[in-house]
C-alpha cells in the first residue's frame, strides 16, 4: 500500500470506528486524510473497498494479539480462555465496541465484502473457540465454544455502557472452561439444554 492509501486507511479507520460506517463520506475521509477523492478512488476504488480495507486491518491486527494470547497460555485450559485476555487489552484503546459488530449491523447485505470480514471474524473466534477446547480436552468443544463466543460478544456489546463486565465474563469464561475438563463436569457444561 502506498503511503496515500496508508493514510487513507487510517483516517477511515478513525472516522468509522468513531462515527460510524454510513456516516462517514468519501469527501470527509479525503480531507482528514489530506488527499483528494480522486486519489481515494485511485487507490480503493469505491467506499465499499475502503470499508473492506479498514476492516482487514482491524481483523489482521486482533488476530495476532488474540494467537500471541493464546501462545501465552500456561496451560491448554489457560489457552481457551486467552482471547479474553486479549480483549482486556483490545479494550484498553478500543471502547466504542466491536468494529465488527458494528459493521454487521450497518452493511447486512451479505454480499458486501465489509459484511463478508465482518462476519468472517467472528466465525474464525469461534472456530478458535472450538480448537482450544478440543485441545484442552474439553467433552463438548462444540457447545462450549459457543457460549463461549456468546460471552466474549457479550463483554464487547456492554463495554460502551461502562459497565465493567469483562470481569465477570472472563470469571465465568473460565468456570465454563474448568466445568467441562472436570471429571464430575464432563459431559455437564452450565447453560446446555
Amino acid at each position: 500500500m502506498t503511503p496515500a492509501g496508508r493514510r487513507i486507511v487510517a483516517a477511515a479507520e478513525e472516522l468509522f470506528y468513531s462515527r460510524g460506517i454510513t456516516a462517514v463520506g468519501v469527501d470527509l475521509i479525503a480531507e482528514h486524510s489530506g488527499v483528494t477523492k480522486r486519489t481515494l478512488y485511485n487507490q480503493f476504488g469505491s467506499k465499499d473497498h475502503l470499508v473492506a480495507a479498514y476492516l482487514t486491518g482491524r481483523d489482521q491486527r486482533w488476530r495476532s494479539l488474540v494467537l500471541a494470547a493464546v501462545d501465552a497460555g500456561a496451560t491448554p485450559a489457560e489457552a481457551v480462555t486467552a482471547p479474553f485476555e486479549a480483549l482486556r487489552t483490545w479494550s484498553e484503546t478500543n471502547t466504542r465496541g466491536c468494529a465488527f459488530i458494528n459493521a454487521l449491523a450497518e452493511l447486512p447485505d451479505p454480499s458486501h465484502p465489509a459484511h463478508r470480514i465482518a462476519a468472517n471474524q467472528k466465525l474464525w473466534l469461534l472456530n478458535l473457540f472450538k480448537e482450544l477446547a478440543a485441545t484442552a480436552g474439553c467433552s463438548d468443544p462444540a457447545t462450549l465454544s459457543t457460549q463461549l463466543l456468546v460471552l466474549h460478544e457479550g463483554a464487547v456489546a456492554t463495554q460502551p455502557l461502562a459497565l465493567d463486565s469483562l470481569p465477570a465474563c472472563i470469571d465465568l469464561a473460565r468456570v465454563l472452561v474448568e466445568s467441562s475438563t472436570s471429571p464430575q463436569g464432563a459431559g455437564t457444561l452450565p447453560f446446555t439444554r
